[in-house]
């Protein structure tokens, strides 16, 4: 086991959580709900499942793509994400 590969994961994924839509979905449902534990498993078992799916699909990915292709393609993407929100939006008025 990579403990460092471990933690670094865990890190990652913990801190792009906060406050995501995911979390303020659970915060919503376990406060209008009569059972939290329930809320939590729900959300648990989703995380682990999309989750499991990325990396399904990641390794997948490796074993057909090259890595650095991968890295330029996400990194790509990223990059017109940031302009899309930094940009400002035309006004229609």
């Amino acid at each position: 086991m990579d403990w460092n590969l471990l933690a670094l994961s865990f890190t990652a994924v913990f801190i792009s959580e906060l406050g995501d839509k995911s979390q303020l979905a659970a915060i919503a449902l376990g406060g209008s709900s009569k059972s939290p534990r329930a809320v939590f498993l729900g959300t648990a078992a989703a995380l682990l499942l999309a989750s499991f799916l990325g990396v399904v699909v990641g390794e997948g990915t490796a074993q057909v793509l090259p890595e650095h292709l991968v890295k330029a393609v996400a990194a790509i993407g990223f990059a017109l994400l940031a302009v899309k929100l930094l940009w400002p939006a035309a006004s229609t008025d």
